[in-house]
């Protein structure tokens, strides 16, 4: 059963994880960063107004009543223009009405109170949140609740515009993207350099490995990490001991020929010798001519299937093709037939030569029997750079096939004349090695007027 192939290649996986994983841990430290900035700069601006609110509880506790009158000059001017967002305001909590004291820039208005909002006060007693102002800007307002003994108590509000810790964020958020994105792209590109080399040795591997199976070399050469050694190692005997299962197959299917062979040479030399044209002379000899050809077709079949499985078996078509057509016209010179072929020459089949001459010596034999005078043998197409079948197409311009016994004659030992000579088990043996390749062969009606035979087989 043949693998499956991921859509997405070692690397491309790599590479992608190693990025999305950048891409998280970036975000993730930006995110932290940026919150971390925030309390920062929030810290940074509430150390300021509480400054002011220093300043201005410091005004409040002053001993004489008068020296009260100068409360609220922190020489900072936007307290004094009308809404700048810059206000401070004094609120006493005990006597018989409210006494509100509050910047020029509030202009009238009044600050919320934090202590009617119920927020707790932090570690130095100051209350600290975000409120909207009298002109509905958003405010970051600090208070401080203060006890003058018998003048009061009384809560300090010192409150700014929220945009200026919002620029400063948001400067910090553009300055840090801009950072992240270099260190993201050079991090991208790092880990693209780093799954290119670290996975170079795999891809020599592979290249040693397809050199294997197109016949280039016969076992897997090169160096290789610590890693990847063992593997190596590990093919070429696999490697190895296919060839030696191989060889032994070849042995032993040479020796049975040999065994069975001779014998019915022997009984078809002593029935030709003993007995005339008797019945049973004639009998015997038709009967072991059968036996003779049924053998080498099951022999031819069964070395087809143990070499078909062969690694590095790989055959170049048209040298093969030219020896044939060579013989064959030899053969049929007083029938006037030619042949030719339009086969590039560096077309090439991955198989055992001797397979590929037993196809097309079978078919060429068929077409030459029955042509009138051409048989052409051409390629299906353009083979493609990344396809690895090839269709040859065997042609001739004799009588053909009616459409419904095309299918019949590929069947084995069938023959649909039985004037002309042959056992009727050559297109059976085509279809048998064929098929052991993982190819095909199917009767088609010619351009020439014949009869094409159709032969798909692997390619390099």
């Amino acid at each position: 059963m043949p693998l499956k192939s991921h859509r997405y290649s070692l690397g491309t996986r790599l590479f992608f994880s190693a990025a999305v994983c950048c891409v998280l841990i970036l975000v993730l430290a930006g995110v932290g960063l940026t919150t971390f900035y925030r309390r920062s700069a929030e810290r940074g601006f509430d150390e300021r107004l509480s400054v002011y609110i220093k300043q201005l509880v410091a005004d409040l506790a002053a001993p004489p009543e008068t020296e009260r009158q100068t409360i609220g000059d922190l020489g900072e001017p936007r307290f004094d223009l009308p809404l700048t967002g810059w206000y401070w305001q004094i609120t006493r909590l005990d006597g018989e009405r409210p006494n509100v004291r509050a910047s020029r820039s509030l202009v009238g208005g009044q600050l919320p109170k934090l202590l009617d909002q119920s927020i707790a006060p932090n570690s130095r007693g100051l209350r600290e949140s975000y409120v909207s102002g009298p002109d509905d800007r958003r405010l970051r307002i600090l208070e401080r609740e203060i006890d003058v003994g018998e003048d009061g108590r009384f809560t300090v509000a010192v409150a700014a515009p929220a945009d200026e810790i919002e620029g400063d964020i948001q400067d910090f958020r553009f300055a840090l993207a801009m950072t992240f994105l270099l260190l993201g792209i050079a991090l991208v590109a790092s880990t693209l350099v780093q799954v290119r080399f670290g996975l170079r040795p795999l891809v020599r591997l592979r290249s040693a490995v397809g050199a294997v199976r197109t016949g280039e070399n016969p076992r897997i050469v090169g160096q290789y990490p610590p890693d990847l050694a063992p593997l190596a190692s590990e093919l070429n005997q696999l490697i190895d001991a296919n060839h030696e299962i191989l060889d032994r197959a070849r042995t032993q299917v040479g020796n049975l020929a040999h065994a069975l062979k001779t014998p019915l040479s022997v009984m078809m030399n002593e029935a030709g010798t003993s007995g005339g044209d008797g019945q049973l002379p004639q009998t015997v000899r038709a009967q072991a001519a059968i036996m003779r050809d049924q053998v080498q077709y099951y022999l031819d079949r069964a070395r087809a299937a143990a070499l078909s499985g062969a690694l590095g078996g790989v055959t170049e078509i048209a040298p093969s093709l030219d020896a044939l057509l060579r013989t064959f016209i030899k053969i049929s010179q007083g029938k006037g037939i030619s042949g030719s072929h339009t086969i590039p020459p560096n077309l090439r089949f991955r198989g055992e030569k001797q397979d590929l001459e037993e196809m097309l010596g079978n078919l060429l034999d068929n077409a030459f029997k029955w042509a009138g005078s051409t048989v052409e043998v051409s390629l299906a197409g353009e083979k493609a750079a990344d396809t690895e079948r090839i269709a040859l197409l065997i042609d001739d311009d004799g009588p053909g096939l009616p459409e419904g016994a095309m299918a019949e004659v590929l069947k084995r030992g069938r023959r649909l004349d039985e004037t002309t000579p042959g056992s009727g088990l050559g297109l059976s043996i085509v279809v048998d090695l064929a098929k052991l390749y993982g190819g095909g062969l199917t009767l088609q009606r010619s351009p020439l007027g014949g009869l094409r035979a159709r032969l798909e087989l692997p390619s390099v």
